[in-house]
């Protein structure tokens, strides 16, 4: 189900999207309003659940997190209780920062970050120690061209 949004708060949604620190005097000015009506309008984005959670995007390799692996994974188990594992598997690994369900040949990718190849294999030991997968297949991304949470409002 699609929310209802204005031209201005659309305006008011890419600039969150651009720098969510931003005062709301800052936000107004630049979508043409005052800070009042801007945050009532946000405001109502978050109620309707438009917005999520405010978060900072850190730089992963100036801490130390050099490898970046997509994960895909090909099972042949699709029960319920295969799944609820898979998923807490998941969602207890900090390295996943991405999970995505797939139609076609390969059932999940995964978004898996760490700081090298031998944290990488722990994480990967780890994980098929806990549920039983068919194939594995992990590829080292050499190079980041373009990262944003950025939608195209």
């Amino acid at each position: 189900m699609s929310v209802r949004l204005d031209e201005t708060d659309r305006k008011i949604l890419v600039e969150l999207q651009r720098d969510a620190g931003q005062s709301l005097d800052e936000i107004a000015r630049k979508v043409g309003s005052s800070k009042t009506p801007v945050w009532n309008r946000i405001r109502k984005m978050r109620e309707a659940g438009v917005m999520g959670p405010q978060t900072v995007v850190l730089d992963a390799e100036k801490l130390g997190f050099d490898a970046c692996f997509f994960v895909l994974i090909r099972t042949s188990e699709h029960e319920a209780d295969w799944q609820r594992k898979f998923l807490k598997a998941l969602q207890d690994r900090p390295e996943v920062q991405e999970a995505h369900r797939l139609a076609g040949d390969i059932d999940y990718i995964l978004k898996v970050r760490v700081k090298n190849a031998r944290a990488y294999d722990e994480f990967y030991q780890s994980l098929i120690s806990e549920v039983k997968v068919h194939n594995v297949t992990a590829l080292l991304s050499m190079e980041e061209i373009k990262s944003s949470t950025a939608l195209p409002i």
